[in-house]
């Protein structure tokens, strides 16, 4: 069934709709990769506002419903999928490269991450999760790392000398 743009399945799985997405995604991207190739085409700045303003988005709708399917390591693959295609086109990087490896190359925060801020930042904004912040010690009132911390110098076996007369120095 499908409901405001978010399929649910039995048991609310999520697990179509993730799919669904992912594979629309995928073929976006594979649309893009007729004009990003690895020696020409657009830039990595180009690719990445194209990530930013049309994909993620397409992965992100409704995620603080379906965000929970996100535990199941079979969804999570699904996105990440589809995160190395665009990843490899942004790097202009070859398919054997991992998608850790890319994520740090483009700089993108891995999907399942965001996913996961998606659905918090959803949750406080609504009221629905209390997020404390620690705010108890004002910045007046913090220790001074010199002051905590004690440097001892003990002498290194190569800072011994020994002289002629036996005694050490």
């Amino acid at each position: 069934m499908k409901y405001l743009g978010i399929i649910i399945g039995n048991k609310f799985k999520f697990s179509e709709h993730i799919s669904y997405a992912a594979e629309r995604s995928s073929k976006l991207i594979n649309s893009l990769s007729k004009s990003a190739k690895l020696t020409w085409g657009l830039y990595h700045e180009a690719l990445q506002t194209i990530y930013n303003g049309a994909i993620l988005p397409l992965l992100l709708y409704g995620a603080p419903v379906w965000a929970e399917a996100m535990r199941f390591e079979y969804n999570r693959l699904k996105y990440i999928r589809a995160q190395r295609l665009i990843n490899i086109k942004i790097a202009k990087a070859f398919h054997t490269a991992s998608n850790e490896a890319l994520c740090t190359l483009t700089g993108i925060t891995p999907v399942v991450i965001k996913v996961e801020e998606a659905a918090k930042l959803y949750n406080i904004t609504r009221n629905r999760q209390t997020y404390e912040i620690d705010h108890k010690a004002q910045p007046k009132d913090w220790l001074q790392p010199a002051d905590t911390v004690k440097v001892t110098e003990q002498p290194e076996e190569q800072d011994i000398q020994i002289y002629t007369d036996g005694s050490k120095r």
